[in-house]
This record gives C-alpha cells, sequence and structure tokens, in this order.
C-alpha cells in the first residue's frame, strides 16, 4: 500500500524533493483527502452528492452509482480537465507559495518542464483560487487603506534631447492603474483595481464594517471618510508613523507588490493586475506559515475552488479570435 504523502502543519517545511520522493500514489492520496476532508478521501458525487461511488482504479477515476456518472479527484475545481499529473500540480503549489515574492511563467514552465503558455494558465488558476478565500470578506477594527500606482510609462528615449516627462499625460500609454489595498490589523487584506485612487472612498463604505478605524495618509481625497467612520491621518511629509498612527502594514503589502512585479514578473497586464495583487496579499496574510501549512491551505482552496469559467480553454478561445 502506498505511503500516504503528509502535509501536516508540524512539519516546519515542504521541500521540492519530499513532494517528488513522495511518488504519484501518495500525492494523489493527498488530492482526495484535502477534496473530501469530511470523510477522510473517501469520494462523494460533485453531481448529485451520493457517498456511493466506486472506484476506477487503473484510471483515478469514480463512477457514481446514483447517476452513473463519471468524476475524478479534480472535476469541477480549478484543475478541471488537467493534463498535468498529481505530482505535477502538487510541485506547481509549492514552487508558487515557496516564492516570497512571485515567480514567473517563465521560471514555473522551466522547473515543470513545460509550455510556458501552461505555466502562465496554471499560475493564474492558482492566483484565482487563492483570491476567493476572502472574496466577500468585511473588514473591521483598525483599516489601513492606501493606493499604489503601477505600469503606463513609456520608455525614455535614448538621447536626452529627446526625452519628455513620463509623469505627463502625453506620456502615459492608458495602462496606468491604481491598486488599491485596505488591511486590517491583525487581518486580512482586501484589494482591488482602478484607473484613480479616489474610487476608493466608495470602496471603503461597501467593505469596511460600520465601527471602524480607518487610517489613511493625507490626500485630500481622503477628507470625506470622517463623515462615515473613526478617522485617523498621518501626514507623510511630516512623519511616517506619530503617536502610533500609521499606514506601514499597507505599505508592507506594496513593498512586496511593487518587488514581485519589478523583479520578478516586470510587465503586468491592467487586465490580469487584480490577480497579481491578491496574490501578494494573500501571501502577505499567511507570511507566518511554515510552507508546508501554506502548500496545504492553498491546495484545499483549489479543491474547492468551482472550474473556472476565465483560465479552462483560455487558449483554445484566443485561437478563435
Amino acid at each position: 500500500m502506498a505511503q500516504t504523502f503528509s502535509l501536516s502543519a508540524a512539519a516546519r517545511t515542504l521541500s521540492l524533493r519530499s513532494i517528488f520522493v513522495a511518488g504519484e500514489e501518495a500525492n494523489y492520496v493527498t488530492f482526495c483527502k484535502l477534496r473530501w476532508p469530511q470523510t477522510n478521501g473517501e469520494a462523494s458525487c460533485p453531481f448529485c452528492g451520493s457517498l456511493d461511488p466506486y472506484a476506477i482504479k487503473a484510471r483515478r477515476r469514480f463512477e457514481c452509482s446514483g447517476c452513473g456518472r463519471q468524476f475524478s479527484v479534480t472535476s469541477g475545481t480549478i484543475f478541471h480537465s488537467r493534463k498535468k499529473s498529481f505530482t505535477d500540480l502538487l510541485a506547481a503549489l509549492c514552487i508558487v507559495l515557496n516564492a516570497a515574492k512571485g515567480v514567473s511563467a517563465l521560471q514555473l514552465a522551466r522547473d515543470l518542464k513545460c509550455q510556458h503558455k501552461s505555466a502562465w494558465i496554471l499560475a493564474h488558476k492558482i492566483r484565482q483560487a487563492l483570491a476567493a478565500e476572502i472574496a466577500d470578506a468585511k473588514l473591521s477594527g483598525e483599516v489601513e487603506i492606501d493606493g499604489m500606482y503601477t505600469g503606463g510609462k513609456i520608455r525614455p528615449a535614448n538621447l536626452k534631447e529627446n526625452r519628455i516627462d513620463r509623469r505627463l499625460a502625453p506620456a502615459q500609454t492608458g495602462a496606468r492603474r491604481v491598486v488599491i489595498a485596505l488591511r486590517a490589523r491583525k487581518g486580512r487584506t482586501r484589494t482591488f483595481v482602478g484607473k484613480h485612487e479616489p474610487e476608493t472612498v466608495e470602496i471603503v463604505r461597501r467593505v469596511v464594517l460600520r465601527g471602524s478605524t480607518i487610517i489613511a495618509d493625507e490626500a485630500a481625497h481622503w477628507d470625506v471618510l470622517p463623515a462615515h467612520f473613526s478617522t485617523q491621518r498621518i501626514n507623510h511629509s511630516i512623519a511616517y508613523s506619530l503617536d502610533g498612527v500609521s499606514t506601514n502594514q499597507v505599505e508592507s503589502f506594496f513593498s512586496r507588490l511593487r518587488r514581485m512585479i519589478e523583479g520578478q514578473h516586470h510587465y503586468v497586464s491592467p487586465q490580469y493586475l487584480h490577480q497579481y495583487a491578491a496574490h501578494a496579499a494573500w501571501l502577505e496574510d499567511h507570511r507566518k506559515l511554515d510552507n508546508g501549512a501554506m502548500v496545504q491551505r492553498g491546495l484545499g482552496l483549489s479543491l474547492n475552488h468551482p472550474k473556472s469559467a476565465n483560465w479552462c480553454g483560455y487558449w483554445q478561445r484566443s485561437a478563435k479570435r
């Protein structure tokens, strides 16, 4: 009988070597246990809910005795219609979540020995599953808010006399976006993407619970917040932290996101910037977990996330355009 590969939170580290040494069967058992934790890995039908499917062991699939439909451990999840082995999927999760500042799709493709397209889609599927963990969460307590602008600048000209001020509107490409972050102290981080930072005001009213305290910088568009919340302000031209008032925690998140974009991805499309921001926020919120617990949590989220309408068949749709 194959030895079950355990992703125990008691283990302080999880290495790629241990994933590959465990083997395909042990990693498959891990997938089953995290897909059906209530029954300790015993399958239940995702179509009719029957608890009496029988296993087709030669294909690692199941057939439901109730509705007669076949399914696998990844059917209807973010890994729906997977082509990769369970070992490769687990290794991909380990690589993506081990990287504190993210990992490029090109590097992931080299590590998994697959096409860049496959690695890019797989990474985005993982990011979508991570983001779903707090998709509808409300923040409370002391909540820091701020925005970080990224992208949209043109490459400077070679000759000095041909260079222009890249801060001006004619020197922008239209791809400039602001990542808006709301971070609860001793809580979670919610991220949004917009074109202008003042859009945050409406987001705050929608996401932050009444009775919370908002902590913001000196920007004028935050002046309307005291009408709805208890508000503390810090003027960064005077100090970054004063009498316990600061936005240092949200700035810590922005530091991670900047290094992720500039150091790993180099360019992020505005269309997908929200997923990279959510990925950085998830890493920031779970930074105190050991990597084994992070991979276990990430795999559980992936196996409980429905099939992705955005990423399943992405390249096939692109080819038809």
